[in-house]
């Protein structure tokens, strides 16, 4: 990202509309849209408040006690963990965990996975490959598995969870963690400590940045 906080950026201005929002801005409104979040938290480097907030639409604050900062950790893992340890005080009966980079999640889709949480405890939404995927060695040389992708998926964010039990999975998974091993999502976390995550379709508009040209 050139040195640049992608969640700060500044989405292309929507033909017809007069006000332009940031990466995060976007994402945090989506969720703000819908009356079953009851609150926002966004984990971010310490002493970056001011500028996520100056990220965010003036309005959001005007909801007393709806957005809070926290700090983030050293690992993605790390840092949902001290947003979940921040809501515990609050003690929701359930939690959507999401990618700030995701600015084009839709109120639809949000309120999908709330309904599926609620049903099954733990859901993700997945989108289908579109192509073939081969696993490798670790040298990166040749094919070791050839896989059929009818059985595989691709995970999308927010992923939602019943919250004590996400907490309680990523206490277990802090402790893995420092010996080395490495969480790629929190549908993982859930998977290892504490049983089956169910998926319902994802949106392919639903993507995450990952370079410049992305936000375009």
């Amino acid at each position: 990202m050139a040195g640049q906080k992608k969640e700060y950026l500044p989405m292309p201005l929507i033909p017809g509309e007069t006000r332009q929002l940031s990466v995060l801005g976007a994402a945090v409104s989506a969720f703000a849209s819908s009356p079953q979040i009851g609150l926002i938290v966004i984990t971010l480097p310490p002493g970056e408040e001011n500028i996520a907030k100056s990220c965010l639409p003036a309005e959001l604050f005007k909801r007393e006690g709806y957005i809070h900062f926290v700090h983030g950790g050293p690992t993605r893992r790390a840092s949902v963990f001290n947003a979940l340890s921040f809501l515990e005080s609050h003690n929701p009966s359930f939690v959507l965990i999401h990618d700030g980079a995701r600015p084009w999640i839709n109120v639809t889709l949000i309120e999908s996975i709330i309904e599926a949480v609620i049903r099954n405890g733990a859901v993700i939404p997945v989108l289908p490959l579109a192509e073939t995927p081969k696993e490798i060695d670790g040298c990166g040389k040749f094919i070791t598995r050839h896989l059929r992708r009818k059985a595989l998926c691709i995970a999308q964010t927010p992923q939602g969870f019943k919250f004590p039990e996400i907490l309680r999975a990523h206490e277990k998974a802090r402790e893995k963690e420092t010996a080395g091993f490495e969480y790629t999502d929190d549908a993982e976390v859930w998977g290892e400590f504490i049983g089956q995550v169910a998926v319902i379709p994802g949106d392919p508009k639903n993507r995450k940045i990952t370079y410049l040209e992305d936000i375009g």
